[in-house]
């Protein structure tokens, strides 16, 4: 998942974590700013987002995503689907070794598949439309759809993708020992967990046109403070901005930035069906909450402005896409106050929500007082960031505050609107978002953009969420010593896109 989450007059040209002064040569490692530690590196378990780095490095997914979206072969040279969409055949790599000398085979990459979709992990519904694996001989691997999955491609690009060594299947230390057969392997002596990860070059890796590096660190910075340090220490060759704040600063440091609107910002109103907080349950409470948040002044105060308020979750390069909807929700805290009163909440009601300071905690005040200004009481419960998604999908709240990338249509509906996506963790739907979802899943082009349309209006009108604005995120690198290019589809760029300049 994508979250976003600096320097006075250091001057850093010729010089930073990775090279001396001067030094005319490309540097033999680079050392990335991360605000997020890996969780674990057990592969059934794995999010991407602002982790994927760490899951690049060690692994190899069956295909790539590059950096313009596109899916391209990657372990699975070739890749081609049924006349009905429904069973998707998959040719591997017949040179391709694990770092413990185990090769790769169809029936690897079968156990890898069936572990991941039945494995518990919050995206194990990448895989819910797959409901048979076969490898009929060494190289060829056979996902037979109940039906069809417009995202398995993109899916098995990402954290479904990933193939880990059999040795990993039952280890006792698979949260810390990766076994895979990406560029990189873990340096265990020279990582410290959820400080500092260190990766050092696999000899034997298959592709080494895109080893750039003998080594890579990434560093773990969860505290904007913590990244302006490194960037002013020259200790940081790139990083991902987690604000807006001190975007002058780390430009003054001759850092570049590049900046997307990837990401949404705003709460999550996942008890729509009112399992833990009955009021969550009507929709005039989520319309009261959607009108009592002003978005404007959420965007100034929290983004200096770095942004474009909405209320959809759908991005603008989407086929869903509504300009209209950005403005379906006015900052009208009468309106709230009458539907309240409506919904028999006139007397007010209370909510318990997460929070964690890498969401920004300038947020959680600003929001609670704009609740409360309508008569919705918010008790806000600390939560260290390496438990917030886990408590999240747990579910243990009705509502949270989050940031989320917004992805291609068919993965955003897979990512937090289907019954089975993660970002649903009560599993509501109803018969519209249903049939909805069943037309887009099976229709045409054509029919596919109409539904999704017609879906992202409902959602919006039912307040399923309550977004405050599209992001402009950044990712800042050095250019003296560094090449980043963005990808489409995340604010983390691939691995394979941090290159050394020169």
């Amino acid at each position: 998942m994508a979250a976003a989450i600096v320097v006075a007059s250091l001057a850093l040209a010729g010089c930073s974590a990775t090279s001396e002064p001067n030094d005319d040569t490309a540097p033999d490692s680079v050392v990335i700013g991360q605000f997020l530690a890996p969780a674990t590196f057990d592969t059934t378990q794995a999010e991407w987002g602002n982790r994927a780095l760490y899951y690049q490095a060690v692994y190899d997914t069956l295909l790539y995503n590059a950096s313009d979206g596109s899916v391209e072969p990657n372990l699975a040279t070739e890749y081609t689907y049924s006349d009905d969409n429904k069973e998707l055949t998959l040719t591997l790599r017949d040179d391709v070794t694990f770092t413990d000398g185990t090769d790769l085979t169809a029936d690897v990459v079968k156990q890898n598949l069936e572990r991941f979709k039945d494995g518990g992990g919050a995206y194990a519904g990448d895989l819910a439309n797959v409901e048979s694996i076969a490898a009929p001989d060494d190289t060829t691997v056979v996902l037979t759809l109940s039906a069809p999955d417009p995202a398995l491609l993109a899916y098995l690009s990402r954290e479904a993708g990933l193939i880990a060594a059999p040795a990993m299947f039952d280890a006792e230390d698979a949260d810390t020992n990766p076994i895979g057969s990406g560029p990189y392997i873990l340096d265990q002596d020279a990582t410290t967990t959820g400080t500092s990860y260190v990766f050092t070059k696999n000899p034997d890796y298959w592709n080494p046109d895109v080893q750039h590096y003998e080594t890579v660190t990434m560093n773990v910075l969860a505290d904007p403070t913590a990244g302006v340090n490194a960037v002013q220490a020259g200790e940081v060759d790139t990083m991902v901005l987690t604000d807006n704040n001190n975007l002058d600063q780390i430009e003054a440091a001759g850092f570049e930035i590049q900046s997307s609107e990837l990401n949404f910002q705003g709460l999550l109103l996942l008890d729509r069906a009112g399992e833990m907080n009955p009021a969550l349950g009507d929709v005039k409470v989520r319309q009261a909450i959607n009108f009592a948040l002003d978005r404007e002044g959420l965007l100034e105060a929290l983004q200096l402005g770095h942004g474009t308020v909405t209320t959809q979750v759908f991005n603008k390069a989407s086929g869903a896409y509504d300009p209209e909807l950005d403005e379906f929700y006015t900052y009208d805290p009468d309106k709230a106050r009458e539907l309240l009163d409506e919904a028999g909440y006139g007397d007010g009601l209370s909510i318990e929500m997460s929070s964690t300071a890498v969401l920004g905690a300038a947020q959680f005040p600003l929001i609670a007082q704009q609740l409360e200004d309508v008569g919705i009481t918010v008790t806000w419960v600390d939560t260290p960031v390496e438990n917030y998604i886990a408590d999240l999908t747990a579910p243990k709240y009705a509502a949270v505050p989050m940031q989320l990338e917004t992805n291609a249509d068919w993965q955003l509906i897979q990512f937090m609107i289907s019954r089975t996506a993660p970002f649903n963790p009560f599993k509501y739907g109803d018969e519209t978002t249903d049939q909805l979802i069943s037309e887009i899943q099976n229709g045409d082009e054509a029919t596919q953009v109409e539904k999704a349309k017609e879906l992202n209006a409902y959602i919006v009108e039912q307040g399923w969420f309550a977004p405050y604005y599209r992001v402009s995120a950044g990712y800042a690198n050095n250019p003296e010593v560094t090449d980043v290019t963005l990808n489409a589809t995340n604010i983390v760029p691939s691995l394979f896109d941090i290159t050394p300049v020169g």
